[in-house]
């Protein structure tokens, strides 16, 4: 019989230039342990694509000529990120886990499979905002981080991918205690 890995959730945020990979690409990519968020990973990317849309690259703040110049080369990022996952996830699984997981994740897979050929989370991610409409039976529209009953996030920290990793493990920790609470009762 197979001994069951330790779940080691990772709380991951990207920016990005536009909506999909490898048409756009991945600006910037922030993560940290959801149990210790202090424990974390930043990096910037060079990009991979001249596509943007310009209301992306406003939120972000990025400038793609200048992450020419200042970012990390995607595969050297993604193998630091691996290294990164690798040490701080042990002999246990690495979960991904994202506040609307489907968009991180689509650049991380790709990104991961594309440069390293391989994706150390698997096939999958945890959606926090998914969870919290199953936890509480809301609508999805009421699933926006703003609606949660948690300390909000500095408006000056928003989109930047580390401190939305951050706030994200605030988050998931806060859903995952409604779903015990739910199971106790």
């Amino acid at each position: 019989m197979t001994e069951k890995r330790e779940e080691i959730f990772i709380s991951v945020d990207i920016e990005a230039a536009g909506p999909m990979p490898p048409d756009y690409s991945m600006l910037s990519l922030g993560c940290c342990l959801v149990s210790d968020p202090d424990k974390s990973f930043y990096v910037e990317f060079k990009p991979i694509s001249e596509n943007v849309i310009p209301e992306a690259m406003a939120v972000s703040g990025f400038d793609l000529d200048s992450l020419k110049d200042t970012g990390t080369n995607p595969a050297e990022a993604m193998g630091r990120l691996d290294e990164w996952i690798t040490a701080n996830s042990g002999d246990g699984k690495p979960i991904f886990v994202g506040f609307n997981a489907p968009f991180d994740w689509a650049f991380v897979n790709y990104y991961f499979l594309h440069f390293l050929k391989k994706n150390p989370f698997g096939i999958g991610a945890v959606d926090i905002k998914a969870m919290y409409m199953g936890a509480t039976d809301s609508s999805w529209d009421a699933t926006r981080s703003s609606q949660f009953p948690v300390d909000k996030q500095n408006e000056a920290e928003k989109h930047d991918a580390l401190a939305d990793a951050r706030h994200q493990a605030k988050l998931f920790r806060y859903v995952r205690g409604l779903r015990n609470q739910s199971t106790s009762d």
